[in-house]
């Protein structure tokens, strides 16, 4: 643990063979230990640390902002393509996702991007919180255009909304992720 505290961006490796080095033990004892620590939440252990935005996103770190972008795509290709039917209920469900939760969880994730400052009830209570004031003003700013407040412009705008804020919330996480990885391994 002393090992840990004075240096505090060591890597795993360099961690394991300088702690079984000094006492003497097995690297296979020293890692089993390590893990133990990292379960009990006494160590925190990251991912290989990124050099640019692109790393970050296709890392384990930037997977939120795929699968909403994917629930986004899914709920407008649900929207275009499914009618009346059987598969109307997943109509629903995307719509209501779309509507109820994805603005709000990317305006969320734009203002608190490292993650650690809300609780995860009260983001998504935010989340619903937020998507049930960004969609009414949506609608408030499609009645004044020429597209007036229809399916297809709704749908259209809303995911534009939700693309933009997450991609904002993207750069602002890999901002973060960036320069923690300056402070260790500059």
């Amino acid at each position: 643990m002393r090992e840990v505290e004075e240096k505090p961006c060591i890597t795993v490796e360099e961690l394991v063979n300088e702690v079984s080095r000094k006492v003497g033990v097995p690297r296979e004892y020293v890692a089993y230990e390590l893990m133990m620590l990292w379960k009990k939440g006494a160590v925190e252990l990251e991912g290989y640390p990124m050099d640019n935005r692109i790393m970050y996103l296709l890392s384990i770190e930037g997977l939120w902002y795929w699968v909403t972008l994917g629930i986004s795509l899914a709920s407008v290709l649900a929207v275009l393509l499914i009618g009346n039917g059987p598969l109307m209920y997943i109509r629903y469900v995307l719509g209501a996702l779309m509507t109820l939760f994805m603005p709000g969880y990317s305006l969320i994730e734009t203002l608190y991007p490292r993650g650690d400052e809300l609780k995860p009830l009260e983001r998504l209570a935010l989340s619903i919180g937020l998507s049930l004031a960004i969609t009414p003003l949506i609608g408030l700013i499609l009645n004044y255009t020429p597209w007036g407040i229809r399916l297809i412009p709704i749908m259209v705008s809303t995911t534009l909304a939700t693309t933009a804020l997450l991609t904002t919330a993207a750069i602002k996480k890999s901002n973060y992720y960036l320069s923690r990885r300056s402070r260790c391994f500059e």
